[in-house]
C-alpha cells in the first residue's frame, strides 16, 4: 500500500510538470520566416556532419542540403568522416562539386583512442570551418528546402547564440516504429517547452545551431570531451551559463529535421541508453530533478505491476495509475503530435504505456551504470 501512496505522490508531481510543458507548448509562438524573396541572407553557414558508417543515409542527407534555399557563396558543407569501414567517404567524395568538404578523423586521432568521437569531429570541423553560424546535424537527416533560410531568418531577428530546433524521426511500419517516433516526439514538446520557458535547456544534435564565437568562447567541449554522449545538451549548457537569455526554440514546421528511426529493438535501446549516458553530468540541477520524478514514476508503476503478482489489488492500482498517467499526459503529447504532422500517432499512444514504463526504468538504469555499444564502439 505504501507504494501505491508513493506513486501517487510521484504522479500528483509528475501532473504539474507536465501541465507545465503543455502550457509552455502552447505559448511558444510559431515563426513565420520570411519568404525566400523578402529575406535576403547575409550569414555565413557551415553545416556540419559527423558521419560513421552512414553508406545508406549519406546521400540523401547531403542532397537534401545542397539543394537548400540559400546562397551557395554563404553556405559550406563539411563532412567528418569517423573511421568508416563502409562507403560513406566514396559517397560523400562524389559531392565534392558541390561545395561539399572531407574531413578523415583517422588523419587527426587514432581509432579507440578517445571516448568521444563525435566531439572530436565536431570540434576538428569548426576550427576549419569559415561560417559565422554552425549547424550540426546527423548524417541520417534530411530536412526541407527552407531549413536553413529558416534558421538564419529566426537567427537575425532575435539575435540568438544557440537555437535548438525541432526533429521529427521518419515514421515506418511496426511497434517499435510507431514506439519510438511518440516517444521522441514527448521529448521534442518537452525541449521546445523548457527552453521558451527558460526552464531547463535541451537541444538534439540534429537539429542546433550556434555561433562559431561563442563556441569557442565556453571553450567548445572542455571539460565534458571526456563523455561519450553529449555533443548537443552538454555544450548547450555551457552556453547558456554565459548567455542565459539568448537561447531559443525555433518552432518552424520550415525548420523540422527528419532523422531514421532505429531497426531493432536492440538498436533503440542502445541510443536510448547512450542518451540516458549523459544525465548524471548535467551541471543545471533543474533537469536532473525532471529526470529523477520521470525515472522513479516510471519505476513505482513498474514495482507495481511486479508485485500484481503476489496481490490482485496491485494489478488494480496498476491500471489506476497508468490510465491516470494518460490522460495527464494526453493533451501535451496531441498538441506536439499535430505540430509534426503526426496525429494519427495518438491511437496508439494509451497501449504503448505499459512498453514506455518497461524502456524508461531499463535504459535509465543501464544508462547511470552500464556500458553500451555504439557504432561498433564500446563505450562507457
Amino acid at each position: 500500500m505504501l507504494l501505491f501512496y508513493a506513486s501517487i505522490l510521484l504522479l500528483i508531481l509528475y501532473a504539474f510538470l507536465i501541465a507545465f510543458y503543455n502550457k509552455g507548448w502552447k505559448q511558444l509562438p510559431m515563426f513565420r520566416s520570411s519568404d525566400v524573396e523578402g529575406f535576403e541572407p547575409s550569414l555565413k553557414i557551415s553545416v556540419i556532419i559527423p558521419a560513421r558508417n552512414e553508406e545508406e543515409n549519406i546521400a540523401l542527407c547531403l542532397q537534401s542540403i545542397v539543394a537548400q534555399n540559400y546562397p551557395k557563396a554563404l553556405l559550406e558543407i563539411i563532412v567528418v568522416n569517423d573511421h568508416s569501414t563502409d562507403a560513406t567517404e566514396q559517397i560523400v567524395r562524389s559531392f565534392e562539386l558541390h561545395n561539399v568538404k572531407l574531413i578523415n578523423l583517422a588523419d587527426h586521432v587514432n581509432a579507440d583512442e578517445i571516448n568521444s568521437y563525435k566531439k572530436k569531429a565536431i570540434e576538428i570541423a569548426i576550427s576549419q570551418s569559415t561560417g559565422e553560424l554552425i549547424v550540426t546535424t546527423d548524417a541520417d537527416c534530411v530536412a526541407g528546402a527552407d531549413w536553413l533560410h529558416t534558421v538564419a531568418d529566426f537567427q537575425n531577428k532575435t539575435g540568438a547564440v544557440l537555437i535548438a530546433a525541432p526533429v521529427r524521426i521518419a515514421l515506418k511500419k511496426g511497434l517499435l516504429s510507431f514506439f519510438q517516433t511518440l516517444d521522441f516526439l514527448i521529448l521534442q514538446g518537452i525541449t521546445g517547452a523548457s527552453v521558451y520557458r527558460k526552464f531547463h535547456s535541451m537541444c538534439n544534435g540534429a537539429n542546433l545551431a550556434y555561433t562559431k564565437k561563442v563556441f569557442y568562447e565556453v571553450e567548445g567541449f572542455k571539460n565534458v570531451d571526456n563523455i561519450a554522449s553529449g555533443d548537443d545538451m552538454l555544450l548547450m549548457h555551457k552556453i547558456v551559463q554565459r548567455y542565459p537569455n539568448r537561447f531559443f526554440f525555433l518552432k518552424s514546421e520550415n525548420a523540422i529535421v527528419t532523422t531514421q528511426p532505429a531497426t531493432t529493438w536492440k538498436a533503440f535501446f542502445l541510443q536510448r541508453i547512450r542518451w540516458a549516458s549523459k544525465a548524471g553530468k548535467y551541471d543545471d540541477i533543474r533537469i536532473t530533478n525532471v529526470l529523477f520524478l520521470v525515472y522513479f514514476l516510471n519505476l513505482a508503476l513498474l514495482l507495481t505491476l511486479i508485485y500484481s503478482i503476489q496481490s490482485i489489488e496491485y494489478l488494480a492500482y496498476f491500471f489506476i495509475l497508468v490510465f491516470t498517467k494518460t490522460v495527464v499526459e494526453y493533451s501535451f503529447v496531441s498538441g506536439v503530435a499535430s505540430f509534426f504532422g503526426l496525429q494519427k500517432l495518438m491511437s496508439y499512444f494509451v497501449y504503448l504505456q505499459p512498453v514506455h514504463i518497461v524502456y524508461t526504468v531499463i535504459a535509465g538504469f543501464l544508462g547511470k551504470f552500464g556500458k553500451y555499444e555504439w557504432k561498433g564502439r564500446r563505450v562507457k
